[in-house]
Formats: C-alpha cells, sequence, structure tokens
C-alpha cells in the first residue's frame, strides 16, 4: 500500500508532513481480518441526546452527547450491522453497567464528572436495537474486554479478528481497540461509523490508533468484504 493511500482518512487536513514522515514506518497493506466479530462500543442513548447540532452547543444540558457527530454516524453504521448480520458475522454490544450495587464508589469508564444519569440512557439506541443472537456486554471500564466475559465468547466462536465501531473514539473506542490488539486479535477500525465530542481528538486518535494498533477503513471498504464473505458463505 502506498502511504498516500494508507494515509487517505480524516486526518489529512491536521496532520502535518513530519509528523508522517515520522510515522512512515507504519504504513503497511490495511484489511478485515479472519473470522471477524463486530464490537459495536457504547451506541447507547446518552450519545445522542440534544440532537444532530455541534456538541458545544450541548454542553449545558446533554454534556455527555456527541451530537451532529453521532447523528452523522448512524447511516454507515446501520449499513455496517446489517452487512455484519448477511455475512452471519456474530455481533458484540458494550454499554454501561447501571445495575445497583455493581461496583465500589469511584469506578467508572473514564475519570470524568457525571450527571446523574437513569438506566435508560445507557439502552442502546433504537437504530443498533440488538436482535436475537447478538451478545451484549454490560461494563465497568473503557474497554469491552475490561472485566467482561468478551474473550472467552470470542474463542468459543473461533474469533481471530474484530471489527470495532461506535464512541468515543478517544475512550472506549481506544482502550476496546488496544485491548483487542493486546488480545492477538487483528482490529479494523471504522472511520465513518466512529465520533467523538470534537473533530480534533477524533481526528488524533485515529490516526494514532491507525498506526499503532488497528486498520482504520472506510465503511465501504468493510461492507465491500462482508457482502463478499456473505456470497462466499452462500456458495458452500
Amino acid at each position: 500500500m502506498t502511504p498516500d493511500r494508507f494515509e487517505d482518512h480524516a486526518w489529512k487536513d491536521i496532520v502535518p508532513d513530519d509528523l508522517l514522515q515520522i510515522y512512515s514506518a507504519y504504513t503497511r497493506e490495511t484489511f478485515v481480518g479472519p473470522s471477524p466479530a463486530l464490537l459495536l462500543i457504547d451506541l447507547y442513548n446518552l450519545a445522542y441526546r440534544g440532537g444532530a447540532k455541534p456538541p458545544v452547543e450541548l454542553q449545558d444540558d446533554y454534556p455527555s452527547s456527541c451530537g451532529i457527530h453521532a447523528h452523522e454516524a448512524i447511516e454507515p453504521t446501520r449499513r455496517l450491522i446489517a452487512a455484519a448480520r448477511a455475512a452471519g458475522v456474530p455481533i458484540f454490544y458494550c454499554t454501561s453497567d447501571f445495575r445497583p450495587m455493581n461496583a465500589p464508589r469511584g469506578v467508572g469508564p473514564t475519570r470524568r464528572n457525571m450527571r446523574p444519569t437513569t438506566a435508560e440512557d445507557f439502552e442502546i439506541w433504537p437504530d443498533f436495537a440488538p436482535e436475537e443472537g447478538d451478545v451484549v456486554i454490560k461494563k465497568q471500564r473503557a474497554s469491552i474486554f475490561a472485566g467482561t466475559p468478551l474473550i472467552s465468547h470470542l474463542n468459543i466462536l473461533g474469533v481471530q479478528s474484530v471489527i470495532v465501531c461506535g464512541e468515543t473514539t478517544s475512550g472506549c473506542v481506544r482502550a476496546s481497540c488496544v485491548d483487542a490488539y493486546s488480545n492477538g486479535l487483528h482490529v479494523s477500525l471504522v472511520e465513518e461509523c466512529t465520533f467523538d465530542r470534537h473533530d480534533l481528538i477524533h481526528k488524533v486518535n485515529l490516526f494514532d490508533l491507525h498506526h499503532k494498533y488497528a486498520d482504520v477503513m472506510h465503511v465501504d471498504e468493510v461492507v465491500d468484504h462482508l457482502d463478499a464473505a456473505k456470497d462466499t458463505r452462500a456458495a458452500e
């Protein structure tokens, strides 16, 4: 893969040439790995509160919302999920563990000061409602792997790689990608289906994850791969 194609992503307008030169050793072919599972990170109601507005305009009333960035990712994510279902790829969601008496005081995904929340805030957004056969993981930390049974589920299913999307790029998505890589899984991170509260932090983290831990790929690339896998599966 040429450097130009490897860097053909959302960060092109913010990353200077000297940084690209420093990171040039990471250039490689990107791909969806074998026997994948789809990991949908924190696609819960709280991220969509207040509608498709800039998050800074929602800060006072909905400080946890990703606003326009969350809403722009809805249709690409619906496409991705539909392609994964058609290809028979296992699908795992995660959301915050809101059960009472589930953890000691102070445990949370980040050190952010949170306003009071309800269990409904952490239900999966209706556009992505889980279906029979999907698995919803309840987590207390940022990563979908931390203290959960996910890795044993993946082992039982023979999963060797993961396709990742969700929010936030700098938080729970990043932690999940690093843990997936650390557990020996190939990681494909879908750019158009991943988002944060601000473009700058989103782009910087996409750039860093792409070079070190994950193959950042466009949704069209991943959907094409899944469609081909579906056709292969149907022909067997």
